[in-house]
């Protein structure tokens, strides 16, 4: 099933089936698994969900998501005049195995307009970059559903002397409207900034992951390109901190990433 099938899908059911396809070693996509919550916990806040715009949001990974049947359960802790803070978990087997805690919040005025101090790297464009191939065996199996192009930095198992990199990123999937969910789900497709490093292949994975979204046009699809740079702010005793930022094709920051992740080499 495709990004979009399965996030629709978890706009209408509490249960449903994580199929084959959509694997990150022993354990299903992180990405794909922020994006169901996500779209489970928007749903679910009705005409919140709709009017108040996720603001941030994050996700911590307790254990392995395994192909097969999942649950949701969903709570709304608080809605005020303006903001909402709500939970989402995901059930599998009677364990949980991933929480999304997420914060909803309607524009309001304010005097107060400090313009992003990060602005988007110069680099060539999608169209000038062949996209990564999918090989399997050395790459995880939900990659066959991402374009990613790679443009600035090692990439990963080259034994490079630095970490960070960057590059565009879109779903292979058609579909009309980009939501916060389609984004959420690809932002995690970049491996833990600390890859290129790594001499050999080793596993890594996400401990717990931090969005925060300052802008979300509402007129993208799935042809839309969304630029990615990723810098570390220290690995150390198999930890890896790092935060990334996202824009837009026209060079707007829309979205911050806060990552922790465990490492194995």
């Amino acid at each position: 099933m495709s990004i979009h099938q399965l996030l629709t899908q978890a706009q209408t059911q509490n249960q449903m089936i994580i199929p084959p396809g959509w694997g990150q070693g022993r354990a299903t996509y992180g990405g794909l698994v922020a994006g169901l919550l996500c779209s489970r916990l928007i749903a679910t806040l009705g005409a919140d969900g709709q009017n108040r715009v996720l603001r941030s949001a994050t996700v911590s990974f307790i254990g392995a998501v395994a192909v097969g049947e999942i649950e949701f359960k969903t709570e709304i802790f608080r809605s005020g005049k303006s903001v909402t803070q709500a939970e989402a978990r995901l059930i599998q087997n009677g364990e949980v195995l991933a929480v999304l805690l997420a914060s909803f919040g309607s524009a309001r005025d304010s005097e107060i307009n400090v313009l992003p101090t990060h602005s988007a790297p110069a680099c060539k464009q999608p169209d000038e970059i062949r996209a990564l191939p999918y090989i399997a065996g050395m790459m995880p199996e939900f990659f066959q559903q991402t374009d990613i192009r790679w443009t600035h930095g090692a990439q990963p198992f080259s034994g490079a002397a630095h970490p960070d990199f960057g590059g565009w990123m879109r779903w292979r999937d058609q579909f009309s409207e980009m939501t916060v969910s389609h984004l959420f789900a690809l932002i995690d497709a970049w491996p833990p900034s600390v890859l290129p490093m790594f001499k050999m292949v080793a596993p890594a994975s996400s401990l717990c992951w931090t969005l925060e979204f300052l802008d979300i046009p509402s007129d993208k699809t799935s042809e839309s390109w969304w630029l990615y740079q990723v810098k570390t702010d220290s690995a150390k005793a198999g930890y890896t901190h790092s935060e990334a930022h996202i824009w837009d094709e026209q060079g707007n920051l829309v979205a911050i990433s806060r990552q922790t992740a465990t490492i194995f080499a």
